[in-house]
């Protein structure tokens, strides 16, 4: 009994047998695709071939938000008649700047200076250039993440000996949140215009083939506040009323759908 049994599970399969399975295997196979293709064809009925067919269409989403940060550039321009004593009145005036700055709730990271620089001034006499003495110039620019603080920051700076205030500009400190509502609004525009599309050309709108993207905006809003564009050449004592305004965050798409 024990050696029928490893006669009968040792013997090989009929050549025949594995060529059929492998038939049977490649006939369910070819009949699935081909009624695949019998279903897709009922939807080109009329059609010269099976080519697809798309139409493109262009989408717009805005989104109009308030800006939260404000960037100000201020800056010291002292003139003396030796390098260190432009250098010691300036460097007093500009950390007197920046420590006041610091007690009014900027943070020492919102606080970067851009230029420092020192240069020879002359004077011109009977043809003759005379040296009238040097000027040392330092700016810091200030990121504020209070926008009611922004008046009082730019009158205090004056105060404190500041002499060049200026370009001040609005921003959104985190605008991708902003540009996905955007996207996300514009998506929609644009499958809205195609439905419409199609069904006034008496066609059905298929799958979303391709995408297409560009965004847009209110440029940042620049003002100058530098004593010498106020007007004035001393620090006011009222702080200028300053307003942020709004902004809009626009993205455009360009979409492509089949046509059924």
């Amino acid at each position: 009994m024990e050696n029928e049994k490893n006669n009968y599970y040792g013997k090989k399969l009929p050549v025949w047998k594995i060529l059929g399975a492998v038939l049977t295997l490649f006939l369910v196979v070819f009949i699935s695709v081909l009624t695949w293709n019998e279903v897709k064809k009922h939807d080109y009925i009329g059609r010269e071939s099976q080519q697809t067919y798309t139409i493109a269409i262009a989408g717009e989403g805005k989104i109009t938000a308030i800006p939260d940060i404000a960037e100000i550039s201020l800056g010291i321009q002292t003139e003396k008649l030796t390098v260190a004593a432009a250098q010691k009145e300036n460097t007093e005036k500009m950390n007197s700047i920046i420590a006041e700055l610091k007690n009014m709730g900027v943070e020492a990271k919102d606080i970067q200076t851009t230029n420092y620089s020192i240069y020879p001034r002359y004077d011109w006499l009977d043809g003759k250039q005379l040296l009238r003495g040097y000027i040392v110039s330092q700016n810091v620019s200030i990121k504020i993440r209070d926008l009611e603080k922004v008046g009082t920051i730019v009158d205090k700076a004056g105060s404190l000996g500041a002499n060049e205030v200026g370009s001040l500009s609005f921003t959104i400190d985190e605008p991708e949140q902003l540009r996905q509502e955007a996207r996300i609004k514009a998506l929609a525009n644009a499958k809205e215009k195609a439905e419409a599309l199609a069904k006034a050309a008496g066609v059905k709108l298929g799958k979303l083939v391709s995408f297409n993207e560009s965004s847009s905006g209110s440029l940042p809003v620049y003002r100058d506040y530098s004593m010498k564009a106020l007007g004035l050449e001393e620090s006011v004592d009222a702080a200028p009323a300053i307003e942020a305004g709004s902004q809009d965050i626009i993205i455009n798409v360009m979409v492509t759908y089949e046509v059924l």
